[in-house]
């Protein structure tokens, strides 16, 4: 039994160096992001504020503040609802929402540095080795109110 509890938190202990050094070059990598951008590249470090940034250089900062309302609403009526189908639904739509909207704002960061919509994907299903290579590569930012031409 003690062979068991000592391999499960050996376990555990290669798990949380190994998320802690993702995390830290994740950070770095946002972190030249946001100085491709003209922000400064130290809020990367803190969560939240990190997201709001993202928002910013890609879209709107507003569009921050619905996704992140959306997603507390639709999460407590889900945990409310109990037996209640339609607090349910609800919940999960508001929480769908936040979601698309999440999935727009991936789009139009990739757009902000001229990429298009494969590098979207790639930011949506391999997000952390697209943002090495969207702060380390060569990608220069636009901005987000860039409009394609069509000839």
């Amino acid at each position: 039994m003690e062979g068991l509890v000592n391999a499960i938190l050996a376990g555990l202990l290669v798990y949380s160096v190994i998320s802690i050094v993702w995390y830290i070059i994740l950070v770095i990598a946002n972190w030249k992001i946001f100085t491709k951008a003209d922000e400064p590249g130290w809020m990367s470090i803190i969560p939240i504020l990190n997201t709001y940034i993202i928002f910013k250089i890609s879209w709107k900062a507003s569009m921050f503040w619905i996704m992140l309302g959306s997603a507390v609403v639709g999460g407590v009526l889900a945990s409310i609802a109990q037996d209640n189908t339609i607090l349910l639904i609800l919940g999960c739509v508001f929480t769908l929402a936040a979601a698309v909207i999440g999935i727009i704002d991936i789009h139009k960061l990739s757009k902000s540095f001229g990429h298009g919509v494969g590098f979207t994907l790639g930011l949506i299903f391999l997000s952390p080795i697209f943002t090495l290579i969207l702060g380390f590569g060569s990608s220069e930012y636009i901005g987000p109110d860039v409009e394609e031409e069509y000839e």
